[in-house]
């Protein structure tokens, strides 16, 4: 077993030692603590979805700089069917997940800033918050408003952050620009189309289904959807634009739609590769840029627009502050039971879901 530190301040200076097999509890005249099992989510070899492993798993300790957090909900992406498949390298066995939202139960030392029962979020540089009990950086950490569910919250760290970035860096959105969103009715689509339109901008989305349209209309509030089904994107974008194009193609696709998204572009205009859910595009020639019009390709990653605590911090306020002023709503959160992870991750790769997927304990308080 591990040991923990407990709070308040008073008593961090004990530790706990859990027993995997029995819940035990912790009590002094302030405060009481109840350890349950630690549940994770465990990858032991790649593959598909049945690879997936839902078991107890050794409890975290909360090293210096570090705080033990009680995970309510956790957020679901393509990004851990990546690490999944092993076309993300990380030694096996390890713990998934990027993102969770819960309270916390213990912290390290130096560790001033949060307390036992502190309602909190965060996104990991690391792996490893598909699980009951995550040992967190302190710095990684963001408060949840009270107006704010955890559920919600743990439903738009990586992608909200992933939005601001992708709004406000890669390329910064400003009144009259048009916009190209590919899988505008999934989880990021919607929030960035939502930001994208309260910043000014004519947003135009791509997406599977007549159903799928009607949410990207009413929750993403986009100007034009095109069904790709059924529709030829560029030939709508081109009808569209009068033949001009778009700034900016914002493209979690891949492989599907990178192609054809450069002729979407006007000159000069940017493509924006963030995602792979089809698959990873093949190598690109350099002078088709040239030939389409001086364009701009981007591939990022949200680890790199999170380099410092203060960045991070800066990021994740501001999207729970759209959250808060009403300026973003987050719709369409589908819920699976954690026993549940491997038909999570066959709805969201069957494109069965909109918006955002998010994992629950079954006892989940919010």
């Amino acid at each position: 077993c591990r040991a923990l530190h407990l709070l308040p301040a008073c008593t961090r200076t004990s530790r706990l030692r859990f027993s995997h097999a029995y819940k035990l509890s912790y009590s002094n005249q302030f405060r009481s603590f109840t350890v349950a099992p630690n549940i994770g989510i465990v990858v032991s070899k790649h593959g598909g979805p049945e690879v997936l492993e839902v078991k107890e798993i050794e409890y975290p300790s909360a090293k210096a700089g570090q705080v033990i957090v009680k995970n309510e909900f956790m957020g679901l992406n393509f990004i851990d069917t990546y690490f999944r498949e092993g076309k993300y390298a990380h030694p096996l066995p390890f713990v998934l997940g990027k993102e969770a939202a819960g309270t916390v139960v213990g912290v390290g030392e130096g560790v001033t800033r949060w307390s036992q029962g502190d309602r909190v979020a965060y996104f990991l540089n690391a792996n490893g918050a598909q699980a009951r009990f995550t040992a967190v950086p302190s710095d990684e950490l963001v408060l949840v408003p009270e107006k704010i569910s955890l559920k919600q919250a743990a439903s738009v760290m990586l992608q909200g952050m992933t939005v601001h970035y992708l709004a406000t860096d890669s390329f910064r959105i400003s009144q009259g620009n048009t916009v190209l969103i590919h899988a505008i009715a999934g989880g990021t689509g919607l929030l960035l189309s939502q930001v994208c339109k309260f910043m000014g901008a004519t947003v135009i989305g791509t997406c599977s289904s007549e159903r799928k349209a009607e949410l990207a209309k009413t929750i993403g509030h986009a100007d034009h959807v095109i069904n790709y089904s059924t529709q030829d994107f560029v030939a709508e974008v081109k009808r569209l634009t009068d033949s001009k194009g778009v700034d900016v193609v914002y493209d979690g696709v891949g492989k599907a739609t990178f192609l054809k998204s450069l002729d979407c572009l006007k000159p000069r205009g940017l493509m924006v590769l963030f995602g792979a859910a089809s698959g990873f595009p093949d190598p690109l020639d350099l002078n088709v840029l040239n030939a389409k019009g001086s364009l701009f390709v981007t591939r990022p990653k949200l680890n790199d627009y999170v380099a410092t605590p203060e960045e991070r911090e800066r990021r994740a306020t501001e999207v729970l502050q759209w959250i808060e002023d009403e300026q973003v709503v987050i719709g369409n959160i589908t819920e699976f039971d954690i026993t549940q992870a491997a038909d999570a991750h066959r709805a969201l790769e069957g494109r069965q879901t909109t918006g955002k997927v998010v994992l629950r304990f079954s006892d989940s308080s919010e």
